[in-house]
C-alpha cells in the first residue's frame, strides 16, 4: 500500500488539501474513496488504467470519473448508489516518491472548466510545486534543514481528518 500525503510550499500552506476541502460533499467522497481504493493500493500503477496517466518527468495525472458508491462497487464489491446529481470528472496532480509515498499536488474539477488552456494551467503549476518540493528536498540532504511539514490524507476519517 502506498500513504497519500499533501504538498506543502514554504509557508505550510497545502494548495491540493485546501482545494479539497472546498469541494462539493459528493466530489469530495468520490475523491478520498477513490485516494483510498485506487491510488494508495496501486500507486503510479494506476496509469495503465483509466484512472491515470503520467505526464512526464515524475509528474502523474489522476483521473477521478465515477463517485464514492461507484467506485466501491468496483473494488470492495459493494452496491453501486445512485447517480451524482452532477458530472464528477476530477484532476489530482501527483508525485511518487521514497517508501511508497504520493505526494498531492494540486487538483481541479475539469467538469467545471474542461478547457485545454485549463488543463495546462493545472499541469504547470503541479510542475512548479513538484520542481520546489525537489530543490527544498536536496536542500536537506546536505544541511541540517528541517524538512517541511506535510499531513497525510487519512482517508477513513474524511477531510475532517485530514492530518
Amino acid at each position: 500500500m502506498w500513504s497519500a500525503e499533501f504538498y506543502a510550499d514554504s509557508k505550510g500552506k497545502e494548495p491540493c488539501r485546501k482545494w479539497l476541502e472546498k469541494l462539493a460533499e459528493p466530489k469530495r467522497d468520490a475523491l478520498l474513496v477513490a485516494l483510498e481504493q485506487v491510488l494508495e493500493r496501486l500507486g503510479p500503477d494506476m496509469c495503465t488504467s483509466e484512472w491515470g496517466k503520467a505526464l512526464g518527468q515524475g509528474l502523474y495525472e489522476f483521473r477521478v470519473r465515477h463517485t464514492a458508491e461507484e467506485t466501491a462497487a468496483m473494488f470492495c464489491g459493494e452496491e453501486p448508489g445512485p447517480k451524482a446529481p452532477e458530472a464528477i470528472v476530477l484532476r489530482v496532480f501527483f508525485h511518487p516518491y521514497g517508501q511508497k509515498v504520493i505526494l498531492l499536488l494540486g487538483g481541479y474539477d475539469k467538469a467545471r472548466d474542461p478547457s485545454e488552456s485549463r488543463q495546462q494551467r493545472e499541469i504547470k503549476t503541479a510542475r512548479g510545486r513538484l520542481a520546489d518540493f525537489e530543490e527544498s528536498s536536496s536542500e536537506l540532504t546536505g544541511s541540517s534543514r528541517r524538512r517541511r511539514p506535510r499531513s497525510r490524507v487519512d482517508v477513513d476519517a474524511g477531510v475532517k481528518g485530514l492530518t
